[in-house]
């Protein structure tokens, strides 16, 4: 099965919430989509469940046209961030609602939810209501009810966003197993960057309302069409610099020059930005080949593994991920460092000239 959407806009009130997205998914692949609140996630899912009609393009199933069919047609299952169960219901019961709802015979309803039940490690729990079990323990069931159903596409938005850290990363690393063994069209909306490279397949990126660039997860991480996708793929956020090319030299903005080495060399005279991601700044003294910037600690945050430094540099604010503990003071000087190999470069029009090659 494929669904695709067919320039695709929808609006409410006269205003655009998706603007001309064209998209298709294939059976047996998983696809984010990452971008942040109001870019329109939830609103390309509800198209694609056929709770929203587009007020211009299609919605085809198998090439078949499906715009106006009503939801209760579509084989779609979905699951919300608000993890939805019948509390009266056993764990069991949960899962097999959608198999009665169907008049499956009982031996297949019983084999499907032990199926499901075993593949989200939910069989200790099957007797138990969902009061009675942890926030990621219901959300599983919220899932393994979604994946009895048998769809042909199933639908999660941002569904780990209100579960504890532990259980968020419990859930995102059976996530990837669940759905390859599932070999359904799975869309997954998340505003964290982190979470599409855990999960991997395809990654849509969106913002207001459009989609910025779709392809394999890495791929567009790694290079990023525009400043705008590589904005939206960090976490922390970008950081920004402008830069002048001329004979062989690079200005950045706020007086720093220094010879167009590494991925500059490439570039034709002129105005550039360049992006770089919190863990491609460095701070040292004195790397050979390394263009060094005076920035001043605004704070330092801690995790134990790594330390977020917040830098102040010529108006503009800077955050490098450092490995290991670093106690930095607020306004402690200090020299922020990058390499010219490892950056990103977007010419005037904010469009990708050079990236970093892929083993670093």
């Amino acid at each position: 099965m494929s669904v695709t959407l067919d320039h695709v806009t929808r609006a409410v009130d006269g205003m655009a919430t998706i603007r001309d997205v064209s998209l298709t998914l294939q059976r047996g692949t998983l696809s984010v989509l990452l971008g942040p609140t109001l870019s329109g996630k939830t609103s390309i899912m509800r198209l694609l469940a056929g709770l929203d009609k587009p007020t211009t393009g299609r919605v085809l199933a198998d090439g078949k046209d499906v715009t106006d069919a009503d939801v209760r047609q579509r084989s779609v299952a979905m699951v919300y961030q608000q993890f939805i169960n019948y509390p009266s219901l056993t764990v069991y019961e949960n899962i097999a609602s959608p198999l009665r709802v169907q008049g499956r015979p009982r031996e297949e309803i019983d084999r499907r939810v032990q199926e499901a039940a075993k593949l989200l490690r939910l069989e200790p729990y099957l007797k138990r209501t969902p009061l009675q079990l942890s926030g990621g323990q219901q959300q599983r069931t919220a899932i393994a009810r979604a994946l009895v159903k048998g769809a042909d596409l199933v639908l999660l938005d941002e569904p780990l966003a209100n579960l504890d850290y532990k259980l968020r990363e419990e859930l995102r690393t059976e996530l990837p197993r669940i759905f390859e063994a599932s070999g359904a069209i799975f869309v997954y909306a998340t505003t964290e960057p982190s979470e599409a490279l855990l999960l991997g397949g395809n990654t849509v990126c969106m913002w207001e309302g459009q989609v910025l660039q779709a392809g394999n997860t890495s791929q567009v991480y790694r290079r990023p069409d525009t400043l705008r996708v590589a904005q939206v793929f960090s976490d922390p956020p970008l950081n920004i610099v402008g830069i002048e090319k001329r004979n062989g030299q690079v200005a950045y903005a706020g007086g720093i020059q220094a010879p167009a080495t590494g991925l500059y060399t490439s570039l034709a005279d002129g105005p550039y930005r360049v992006g770089f991601r919190a863990h491609q700044l460095e701070v040292a003294n004195g790397i050979a080949g390394r263009h060094a910037f005076h920035a001043t600690v605004t704070v330092t945050e801690i995790t134990g593994s790594e330390s977020f430094v917040h830098l102040n540099r010529d108006a503009s604010n800077w955050v490098a991920v450092l490995p290991g503990v670093h106690e930095y003071e607020p306004g402690q000087t200090l020299d922020a460092v990058l390499d010219p190999d490892n950056v990103f470069v977007f010419d005037a029009a904010d469009r990708l000239v050079a990236a970093p090659s892929e083993s670093l």
